[in-house]
């Protein structure tokens, strides 16, 4: 079933509440498997450091590329909810193969094939609702998706303090199967989207100041790769920063992080508000200022109730950069909301691969050290962010949705 622009109630009625399950089932599914993983590999299958090291380096590589091929076809073709089905579907294979194997070969196998092609579930599933929305003629779409990414932080919120009672009350056999459980939600909830038809395909003159996509991604690909690296270092950080150089518990590294999830929500909800009425480019701009407030302050803490404090900070660079991020880069090639998406998710796995090697290097050094890094990085972005102005972008924005779709 295609939506088109003469059935716009068509989405808001029978799909969004859908929808809104959808991103809280696959925040749930990630938040719970996620940070376990490393604990999982380490103990349970015995993996070396460099083992682990590796595992953790190849698994977002293949994400990346399954998100990266995935993304193009749902552009080209009208495949995108099934595209939702098949993540959801290799996401509960991939979690359910984790609760019998331990092997640890198998298990990158698994990694790099199922669990990769269920990494695409995000961004499909932010490009379908940009899709749907726009070509329902609705102007509250970066409202909507942020609420569903907020979704997603109140996931996060409850999905690895669960996880933790599960692994002390099941062991890893019991978090996988519940993990898996939430992927095959995923997947009976994905059945009741109406599928969506192909972008149209752009006309030669369309956009003659930007010929093609790759220029108006590169800045802010390689400004969010930046910004998304602070971040990311940032939270890896933060528990050993806590515990071993400020003398915490990790009781405190669980509160400061609790608090952290928590500010978001009403944070993004926020953010979401003022995307309908304010430019998403300004408002991500003013996160990654709030960046640099956030590791300059990180720099300076001595307590753990300053660190606590200075989640204000990251709560709200979350918020901004992370949540409004995904409708900014939409924004960028709104004919093409599958790459689009994926460009965006890309952005933060290649993130996350740099904050590894930074927090050897702050090992080495201090921990401490690793803001400093993170604010450099910060910095930088800020710059790339501010030059990242596509005139395309904007004379599209003052086209009127209906006639884009």
């Amino acid at each position: 079933m295609a939506v088109t622009n003469a059935t716009p109630a068509a989405f808001r009625v029978r799909s969004l509440i859908p929808l809104s399950l959808v991103s809280a089932s696959v925040g749930l599914a990630a938040a719970l498997a996620f940070p376990f993983l490393s604990l999982f590999l380490s103990q349970e299958v015995g993996a070396s450091p460099l083992a682990l090291g590796t595992f953790l380096l190849v698994t977002p590589l293949a994400s990346l590329v399954a998100s990266t091929l995935l993304g193009r076809l749902s552009d080209a073709r009208a495949v995108r909810r099934t595209l939702l089905i098949v993540g959801a579907v290799s996401g509960a294979l991939g979690y359910g193969l984790y609760t019998v194997l331990r092997n640890y070969w198998l298990l990158l196998a698994v990694s790099t094939t199922l669990v990769a092609v269920a990494s695409s579930l995000l961004p499909q599933m932010f490009a379908y609702a940009r899709q749907v929305l726009e070509r329902g003629g609705s102007t509250k779409a970066p409202l909507i998706i942020t609420g569903l990414r907020t979704l997603i932080s109140l996931a996060w919120v409850v999905g690895p303090p669960l996880a933790a009672v599960l692994v002390a009350q099941t062991g890893f056999t019991g978090l996988f199967t519940t993990s898996a459980i939430a992927y095959g939600l995923v997947a009976v909830l994905a059945l009741r989207l109406p599928e969506v038809a192909a972008a149209p395909p752009v006309e030669e003159d369309a956009e003659p100041v930007v010929p093609g996509p790759e220029p108006r991604f590169l800045l802010p690909a390689l400004a969010f790769v930046l910004l998304q690296g602070g971040i990311s270092l940032g939270v890896v950080t933060l528990p050993l920063f806590v515990v071993e150089q400020l003398g915490g518990t990790t009781t405190d590294v669980g509160l400061i992080m609790g608090l952290c999830a928590a500010l978001e929500i009403p944070l993004m909800l926020g953010f979401g508000v003022l995307s309908t009425k304010v430019d998403q480019r300004k408002l991500v701009l003013g996160g990654a200022v709030v960046a640099l407030a956030y590791h300059g302050s990180m720099l300076l803490v001595q307590t753990t109730w300053q660190v606590a404090a200075a989640q204000v900070f990251s709560a709200t660079v979350i918020s901004a950069v992370m949540g409004i991020g995904i409708s900014y880069f939409q924004s960028l090639s709104p004919d093409r909301p599958g790459h689009a998406t994926t460009m965006f998710t890309n952005s933060a796995t290649v993130a996350t691969m740099l904050a590894g090697p930074l927090l050897a290097v702050a090992q080495v050094l201090t921990y401490r050290t690793a803001y400093g890094m993170s604010l450099v990085m910060s910095v930088l972005g800020l710059v790339l962010l501010v030059l990242a102005k596509p005139r395309a972008v904007e004379q599209r924005e003052n086209i009127p949705v209906a006639t884009r779709t």
